[in-house]
């Protein structure tokens, strides 16, 4: 059987001296006693997989609404994509997967129902409480919210998983500095391997479900240089491929192909900086793993193609606006009458307060969660 000597043994053997060591962990708030035949992070990992807040995801927008089609990306197919594509580029640069898979896993945790939109109400809501942040609210539902454990509250994560949740930055995501957690330092290479590739699964997900959807139009996707770059690499054998293949087809191929930019860019930077600690990583100023200016300059057109004609198209902004007024009305209901919530929801009122204790549940819900609730609640013939 695997012991923590052979893990360790494991890890001096094959990561990378700037990786991090499970074995260096800084622990954990709650101290425990170690597993004896998982690492401190795979322990993390499985932590996080059966909690509730994981298991939510599967019901928590991406971009589209669950009851729009079984098809879409939600919150948690949208996860596991993340972990995969960071789990690759992990393994490429002899990174400490385990630290990978779990911060992956962890990082949209906090999110609300109905996606962005559902954040936007909260933090609207919770001006004069510190506002709503997701990253934030991740750390909440790891270190408290969940409720599982007899020993401890949350799920007692080590601090580098907690680190990595903190200091999850995206276009999207805003990175926190948390005291205790080493606020002024950068992320470790292993967080910055997951934002970039929260990145790529956010853009070549939404591009793929853009187009099943009909809301984005593959005639204009040919005007992008990116775009024209991957047909044009299309294999003569593939020229009488049907279009749904071909779709993703040049999906995968923008995968490979922005994966393979940031594995070459990264291993460049790490040489040219002579990274020999994981220690030296966070000192620097600097991010290390990131795409090559070429492919920056690619991506720049594709992203704002998307924000564009995707994220602001005109279905999309009457859900968004649908969203943000359920979110809205919710909260201002139980805000004049807490006798709605949930027994559960305010036995914590006395220990969060009414606001916090509302945010904390509504956050909480799943998108069919969230409507089912508004129409018992505010339809006259519906059964509460």
């Amino acid at each position: 059987m695997v012991e923590q000597k052979d893990i360790k043994k494991y890890e001096d053997n094959f990561l990378a001296p700037y990786a991090v060591k499970s074995y260096n962990t800084k622990g954990r708030k709650y101290p425990e006693q170690e597993h004896p035949y998982r690492s401190v992070y795979q322990r993390d990992r499985d932590r996080i997989i059966h909690s509730a807040a994981f298991r939510k995801l599967e019901y928590k927008t991406q971009v589209f609404v669950n009851h729009e089609g079984d098809y879409y990306r939600t919150r948690l197919t949208h996860t596991l994509e993340v972990s995969q594509i960071a789990r690759t580029i992990a393994f490429a640069l002899r990174l400490n997967t385990d630290l990978i898979e779990a911060i992956a896993l962890a990082h949209d945790l906090g999110h609300t129902p109905f996606g962005h939109s559902g954040e936007d109400a909260l933090d609207e809501l919770m001006a004069r409480q510190g506002g709503f942040n997701h990253n934030a609210h991740s750390l909440r539902v790891v270190d408290l919210l969940e409720n599982k454990y007899p020993d401890f509250p949350g799920l007692n994560l080590s601090w580098e998983v907690r680190e990595g949740i903190a200091k999850h930055s995206s276009a999207f995501d805003k990175s926190l500095k948390v005291g205790g957690l080493a606020p002024d330092e950068a992320p470790s290479l292993e967080t910055q391997v997951v934002d970039l590739a929260d990145e790529i699964a956010y853009d070549n997900h939404d591009l793929d479900d853009g187009l099943t959807s009909e809301l984005l139009n593959e005639s204009d996707l040919e005007k992008l240089l990116i775009w024209q770059n991957i047909r044009k690499n299309i294999p003569k054998k593939y020229a009488k491929i049907d279009e749904e293949k071909r779709k993703y087809f040049i999906i995968r191929l923008l995968i490979n192909m922005q994966v393979t930019d940031i594995i070459r860019e990264t291993e460049k930077r790490i040489k040219k900086l002579k990274l020999n600690s994981c220690a030296q990583v966070k000192k620097l100023g600097q991010k290390v793993a990131v795409f090559s200016k070429d492919m920056q300059a690619q991506r720049k057109p594709m992203r704002h193609y998307l924000s564009e004609n995707l994220y602001k198209h005109y279905r999309v902004m009457r859900m968004a606006n649908k969203a943000k007024r359920f979110i809205k009305e919710l909260f201002e209901l139980y805000l004049s009458n807490p006798g709605a919530l949930p027994q559960a929801v305010q036995k914590n009122v006395a220990r969060e307060g009414l606001r916090r204790a509302i945010c904390d549940y509504i956050a909480g819900m799943t998108d069919r969660y969230a409507l089912d609730e508004y129409k018992k609640l505010f339809a006259p013939y519906e059964k509460v």
